[in-house]
């Protein structure tokens, strides 16, 4: 029994140490499909995620689906501790190491008791092991409590960093692609600028490589959400890929190229990201029906830009959105964020343009719409 005790505490604290090396440390995606951290996301995903489906308000759904990233990774931090305690706790007590203690039976839990003052530096001294293996085995458990708390508390930080830079320029979108944002409003207020819109490729693309190469080393940041509503890194690459594919198949006189590299990265991002997170692509999906495709047509065609003509642009743009809509398709289920539509809602306001006293200041925003001409 001891014995199994011995490698069992072992098994726990090598197991647990590798776990948290390639999550926290190791800077690349591990294919191996058994691992701690990723069973327990999955589960408490499942379960959080399971609760939020009962609730119907969309802001509290939202809300509270928000605490899931961040209290998922709190936990983890907690739940491998205590593997850690565990491990050194039956290795301990398999070991039956002489204690200097008090208590005049020494148990299993008075083993526990003392590996986890021990992992968690406490130095309380009630408590100390007696001249021999014992002491070589707490040194190490101090030891590995010190690297752990310093790489817990390196990796939060590196966490926020990679979501910060996410979120600043999905926040952008909210005046250049409306809100939703959605790829013809994008086109739309962009117009015929075309070294704007080369420009913004450009940078969407760094955005594209950026968030593929964070998530990937961190599949925690999927499940951060976005400070409002209808934003979401989803949804932002979602959108991209929707503009870089009307730039290819239907609108002429645009820049190609960057559309092309600008296309290239945000699939590789949702393909990659969909086989991190073990999603399944969804097999059906049309996010764009005939009669949508009509006033996509008519709306680009408003804002001065000029369009191929016949009904090859319609399929070429249908087999193109068949490459990329059954990943982003099954990212958005899975993290439970709607997809932005091809086109904006009639009558639909920018984030910018409203707030919590919009009937204190109907005036004002008359007044922002003659300025900006927003309408």
């Amino acid at each position: 029994m001891r014995l199994l005790a011995v490698l069992l505490g072992i098994a726990l604290v090598v197991l647990v140490a590798q776990d948290a090396f390639e999550t926290i440390v190791l800077p690349r995606r591990i294919t191996r499909r058994l691992r701690l951290a990723r069973l327990f996301y999955q589960t408490t995903y499942l379960v959080w995620r399971s609760l939020g489906r009962l609730i119907r308000s969309r802001s509290r759904k939202d809300a509270f689906l928000g605490y899931v990233g961040p209290l998922s990774l709190l936990a983890l931090v907690v739940f491998w501790a205590l593997l850690f305690v565990l491990g050194f706790g039956l290795v301990l007590w398999g070991l039956a190491l002489p204690l200097n203690t008090p208590e005049t039976t020494v148990g299993l839990l008075t083993y526990l008791y003392v590996s986890g003052t021990t992992f968690f530096t406490l130095g309380l001294g009630d408590v100390t092991p007696l001249p021999g293996i014992g002491r070589l085995l707490f040194v190490s458990e101090v030891a590995l409590g010190f690297i752990y708390l310093a790489l817990v508390i390196s990796y939060v930080p590196i966490l926020y960093q990679a979501f910060s830079r996410r979120e600043l320029r999905i926040s952008l979108l909210d005046a250049r692609a409306g809100s939703p944002p959605t790829a013809v409003e994008l086109l739309r207020r962009h117009g015929t600028n075309y070294d704007e819109l080369r420009l913004l490729l450009h940078e969407w693309e760094v955005w594209c490589a950026d968030v593929l190469e964070s998530h990937l080393s961190y599949p925690i940041l999927a499940f951060y959400r976005s400070q409002h509503e209808q934003q979401s890194w989803v949804g932002a690459l979602t959108l991209i890929l929707d503009t870089c594919a009307l730039i290819l198949t239907m609108v002429d006189s645009m820049p190609l190229e960057p559309a092309r590299f600008c296309f290239a990265i945000a699939r590789h991002a949702v393909v990659d990201l969909a086989q991190v997170l073990t999603i399944s692509p969804t097999l059906t999906v049309n996010r764009l029906a005939a009669a949508e495709f009509a006033g996509l047509q008519e709306r680009l065609g408003e804002a001065g830009l000029r369009l191929r003509n016949g009904t090859g642009s319609e399929q070429a743009l249908a087999d193109l959105r068949a490459t990329y809509e059954p990943f982003v398709s099954a990212l958005a289920e899975r993290v439970l964020v709607p997809l932005p539509p091809w086109t904006a809602p009639a009558g639909a306001l920018d984030d910018w343009e409203t707030s919590a006293w919009d009937y204190e200041f109907a005036s004002l925003r008359e007044k922002l719409n003659k300025v900006f001409h927003l309408r």
